[in-house]
């Protein structure tokens, strides 16, 4: 399962989570860091690369024109990695089943932080 971890967040998170998304990589890695979000798109869905943004924009364009590629859009704020990298390690369940299933086309990963509870929405 190859995830791309869009420009707002950490380069970090390709190594910390290899264990459950190996392969995936960072637009920072495929000089797209500066590009257009069209660019983005075009070139995860030619690689076959899930998109994961904190971005609105990439999941109003899933929702616009499906997949692929999927987009996994994080819904929590100003967070740390680690706090990034522990909300896709809780949503890895979610996850699989958004890129295993030919109907979903984005995954809304949630955190409400200040109560501690998660939500995933699909």
């Amino acid at each position: 399962m190859k995830l791309l971890f869009d420009q707002n967040l950490s380069r970090k998170l390709v190594s910390r989570l290899a264990d459950l998304f190996p392969d995936s990589s960072h637009v920072q890695f495929h000089n797209l860091a500066e590009e257009s979000d069209t660019q983005v798109w075009d070139f995860a869905q030619q690689n076959g690369f899930c998109i994961v943004t904190q971005d609105v924009d990439f999941a109003e364009r899933s929702r616009l024109y499906g997949a692929p590629p999927k987009v996994i859009w994080l819904r929590c704020g100003n967070s740390t990695t680690l706090q990034v990298e522990a909300l896709l390690r809780s949503g890895e369940e979610a996850i699989r089943a958004l890129i295993s299933d030919n109907d979903l086309h984005c995954l809304e990963l949630q955190e409400n932080l200040l109560r501690g509870s998660k939500r995933l929405l699909m």
